[in-house]
């Protein structure tokens, strides 16, 4: 039931989109008022990017929340004083989905592969990523699961290590295939605009 009302709130948004810079850019405002942007690549209809925001009690716009994807600023530095900008060694955790697995990326762990073990704890709805020597330890959840209420699977999970980067792959169930497959259908049957936003069917 969860999964087919995360379905049918995705049809039932109201819908902007615009085809800019080889990208599909699509908005989305929830009947509750939440906003989701999304990007994808135009020829191979990769999700490039998902970020959410939500108005405030007062009804000013909040900051946009990357789930997928991350900020153009996010590592490019920003003006301010030196004592308050971030070290460039500490890890940077980012997702980048592929078409069949929801995968996230995190820079500057260099580390050896053995030294990492990730588990998945049920009761809490996350992936935990560990290391034998202590120097790095990260909770995460997968919304993506939890907007459908669909249960984490240990046996779907994998990771791999290389140039200084841990890789965490999570192979998506059939269930979210099936509703990413019908929302790409409608997205790529939509009218677009390369000059500005133009309204989008929401059947």
């Amino acid at each position: 039931m969860a999964l087919q009302s995360w379905s049918e709130s995705l049809k039932a948004a109201q819908k902007t989109c615009l085809l800019q810079d080889g990208r599909r850019k699509v908005h989305y405002l929830f009947p509750d008022g939440k906003e989701m942007a999304e990007e994808y690549d135009a020829k191979s209809h990769e999700l490039l990017v998902r970020k959410w925001r939500q108005k405030s009690a007062l009804g000013a716009n909040g900051q946009w929340n990357f789930e997928v994807g991350e900020s153009q600023l996010q590592g490019a530095g920003t003006i301010q004083p030196d004592f308050l900008k971030e070290s460039s060694s500490n890890p940077i955790f980012t997702r980048k989905d592929t078409k069949m697995s929801f995968q996230w990326r995190i820079r500057n762990l260099p580390y050896p592969k053995d030294v990492y073990s990730i588990a998945v704890d049920r009761n809490e709805r996350c992936c935990i990523i560990r290391t034998t020597n202590k120097k790095y330890y990260k909770k995460f959840s997968i919304p993506d699961l939890d907007r459908c209420h669909l249960d984490l699977n240990e046996n779907a999970i994998s990771f791999s290590h290389a140039n200084n980067t841990l890789i965490i792959t999570y192979q998506k169930p059939k269930e979210i295939l099936s509703v990413e497959d019908d929302l790409r259908k409608e997205l790529t049957t939509m009218k677009t605009n390369t000059d500005g936003d133009v309204d989008c069917k929401t059947q």
